[in-house]
């Protein structure tokens, strides 16, 4: 491989064992003019980008010239094949990755099959992280780590490609939520997050920059209640789950933001219709 390069460079992760998604292995290289890979099918994903030059990449029966800053991806059992140019054979760096999430991460920002090219303008920066994908995999005696932290540099790369590709992803997964909608999502998820906290329905609404009034009346005509009630349902479902366990009532309250026992025994029995400890023993029952 080396031989028909003027220069070549890999690293190979000796820990791919991330199911979701990991990094098998990153490298650069400049080819030698007419330099060709294929006709051949791989069973990973591998993604190239064009630093200079160009060259050829052909994916099933559609052929791409590609040049400086052209980015294609290969998908597993695709029939491909890439040649470099005779005159300026493309110098190019490539990440090879395979897992459960990566084709739909990749149809997130817009790369399918049937769209395997995206163009890249900040090089510099795109070629940086390559190089941190690459690095990953020979600074210590950890592969675990390693993997990890390539898989890291890889989403973040992936994050680039949508940035660069935004204006060709389909509507459903460009187009924003209204403002209202994003209010609400936004205070759905910090209550949904933050609910064993001291959580204030006032200082939520001023740390997500809204107007408490505002963003109450948009929750309730939304969820059908208000802040501070969806924020009561949420502990006391999640109240309703732990007595289930071990902990002691004293714990299920500190665990679900009530600072005092009596104060969370008698909220849950007005939500549940019965105390803390008969909800418990109702469980252990089955009845």
């Amino acid at each position: 491989m080396a031989s028909e390069h003027y220069h070549f460079t890999a690293g190979f992760n000796l820990a791919p064992d991330e199911p979701d998604l990991t990094v098998l292995f990153s490298g650069e290289g400049k080819p030698v003019p007419g330099h060709k890979m294929g006709p051949s099918v791989h069973d990973y994903y591998l993604i190239h980008t064009v630093m200079d030059g160009k060259g050829v990449f052909q994916s099933g029966s559609n052929s791409h010239v590609c040049g400086t800053g052209d980015t294609f991806v290969i998908f597993p059992g695709a029939l491909f094949s890439y040649q470099a140019d005779m005159e300026q054979p493309w110098t190019y760096v490539w990440v090879a990755l395979q897992g459960e999430a990566v084709q739909q991460l990749f149809k997130e920002v817009g790369i399918t099959p049937d769209k395997p090219l995206i163009h890249l303008d900040n090089l510099i920066e795109i070629h940086n992280l390559y190089e941190h994908i690459r690095f990953s995999f020979q600074q210590s005696a950890y592969p675990r780590l390693e993997s990890l932290e390539a898989s890291g540099w890889l989403r973040l790369l992936v994050h680039k490609f949508g940035l660069a590709n935004i204006g060709s992803l389909t509507p459903k997964s460009a187009q924003l939520p209204d403002v209202i909608d994003r209010q609400i999502n936004q205070a759905i998820r910090w209550i949904s997050l933050q609910f064993h906290q001291q959580i204030s329905i006032d200082h939520m609404a001023s740390s997500l920059g809204y107007h408490r009034a505002h963003l109450s009346k948009a929750f309730k005509q939304k969820i059908g209640m208000s802040p501070k009630q969806y924020l009561l349902k949420v502990r006391m479902d999640k109240a309703k789950e732990l007595l289930g366990g071990t902990l002691t009532i004293d714990q299920v309250s500190s665990s679900v933001g009530f600072n005092d026992a009596l104060y969370f025994s008698k909220q849950f029995r007005k939500w549940s219709g019965m105390s803390p400890s008969e909800y418990r023993n109702h469980l252990r029952s089955g009845t």
